[in-house]
């Protein structure tokens, strides 16, 4: 078998993600996401003078694994977040495992290594309506030529994070006051209520950009932007929002899903039906509406059959 380079190896694997992308196997924010990762191992790799994928050894993987690396600023983090190694660890397991399937390597570098621990779940924000009225506050600085209070608006709407990076303009019926969305990775299509100031708000923001130049026009992202670059995107700037209003601190994180558990409690509340809360935010499955909804149920009885 001839030598491969990490370069000729990363094309073949990349072909092979985008093939089981299509065919509905693989989420196209993974395949995404590995081509990233990847693509910072064939840099990593060079620098180490290796070019062939077989030099790869367990060493240099799981350095890569751990190597320090820089947020969104560009400042370095000399230790990188769980997450983050999870996510080389998980490409560069991926990249292998196809590499061999193609005949490329036998070489498995990251076969023994140990699983990298997580860190317990923290709770939700558990946000009440005044700290809601709160945000929409605060996001209203700067509008309709800045984007926080359209952003707002579509995650009050029901829309996850990916799905408000992807809103256009010509998925707003404003008279109706209704926003459709085609859905994401883990959610279905559906059409969102918007409230009143939803409403006003994102009328603001679509004359707006109208102005600019001929829609359709993203809301509140680049339309040139992958999806994984979107989603950052929107947690970048929802943050902004908690931080202005003073929600979000070092000791308490806010977050976009922390609305989205906010609106499930509301549907809820509103019409007493979980699969309700499951139809308005696109859910398939009744336990995620629940949890959301910090509903517990299915909740096994004591005393029960043995």
């Amino acid at each position: 078998m001839a030598k491969a380079t990490v370069k000729d190896v990363l094309l073949q694997v990349c072909r092979v993600w985008k093939r089981l992308a299509q065919d509905g196997l693989m989420s196209i924010n993974t395949v995404d996401e590995y081509i990233e990762v990847c693509e910072r191992l064939l840099g990593y790799a060079y620098a180490h003078q290796i070019t062939f994928i077989d030099e790869i050894t367990p060493n240099l993987a799981q350095a890569f694994v751990n190597a320090p690396g820089r947020d969104r600023r560009g400042i370095i983090i000399e230790t990188p977040a769980g997450s983050t190694q999870r996510q080389r660890r998980s490409a560069v397991i991926s990249l292998f495992a196809h590499a061999r399937a193609l005949g490329l390597t036998k070489a498995a570098p990251l076969v023994d290594a140990r699983p990298i621990r997580r860190s317990p779940r923290q709770p939700g924000a558990d946000l009440q309506p005044q700290e809601i009225a709160r945000l929409q506050f605060h996001s209203e600085r700067g509008m309709p030529a800045t984007r926080h209070s359209a952003l707002l608006a579509l995650l009050l709407a029901g829309l996850t994070s990916a799905e408000t990076g992807a809103a256009s303009t010509t998925d707003l019926d404003l008279t109706s006051g209704r926003v459709h969305t085609r859905g994401a990775t883990h959610t279905l299509a559906r059409t969102c209520t918007l409230d009143a100031w939803s409403i006003h708000v994102l009328t603001l923001r679509t004359t707006y950009l109208d102005r600019k130049r001929p829609g359709p026009h993203r809301l509140v992202a680049n339309a040139g932007s992958s999806p994984s670059v979107v989603q950052s995107s929107i947690g970048a700037g929802f943050s902004e929002i908690a931080r202005r209003s003073g929600l979000s601190t070092t000791a308490r994180k806010v977050e976009p899903r922390d609305v989205t558990r906010y609106v499930a409690r509301q549907i809820l509340n509103e019409t007493g039906q979980l699969s309700e809360v499951a139809r308005r935010l696109g859910l398939s499955s009744l336990d995620v509406a629940a949890g959301l909804a910090d509903l517990q149920w299915n909740t096994p009885q004591r005393g029960g059959a043995r």
